[in-house]
């Protein structure tokens, strides 16, 4: 049971990752559409690194924040799923307030979504009861 878990939330991270990295070169590479965000007046392209990391460093922090609450609290699944959605709520304020351009914005948004439609519903299924 143990190993079975760890392959999905395992899984579920690197799918939550390749979910972001599709969008991105379905956008960019492909479509000739060129993601960036803005901060201080200076435009920086998004590129696929950032993309990966991105999305490996959501999925890991998500995966750790579920064990910790299933070792703290009755219904752990429960509490990661709303946690995990106001998380996704602030997040957009990334995307929202840096964005380079309209194109950017819808860009980087869809990959926010995209990565927390896989890691939401993905974890959340892979959740133990917390031990008594």
């Amino acid at each position: 049971m143990f190993r079975e878990n760890l392959a999905r939330r395992g899984l579920t991270v690197a799918g939550a990752t390749a979910a972001a990295l599709a969008l991105w070169v379905l956008t960019g590479p492909v479509a000739g559409l060129d993601p960036s965000t803005e901060t201080g007046g200076e435009v920086r392209p998004v590129g696929a690194g950032a993309v990966v990391a991105g999305g490996l460093i959501a999925g890991l922090a998500a995966w750790g924040l579920l064990a910790l609450l299933e070792r703290t609290v009755a219904r752990p699944g429960r509490v990661w799923t709303v946690t995990a959605m106001a998380v996704l709520v602030l997040s957009m304020t990334g995307p929202l307030g840096s964005a380079g351009d309209g194109a950017s914005m819808a860009i980087l948004t869809g990959m926010h979504l995209v990565v927390a439609a896989v890691l939401i519903p993905g974890l959340a299924r892979s959740a133990r009861p917390a031990r008594t």
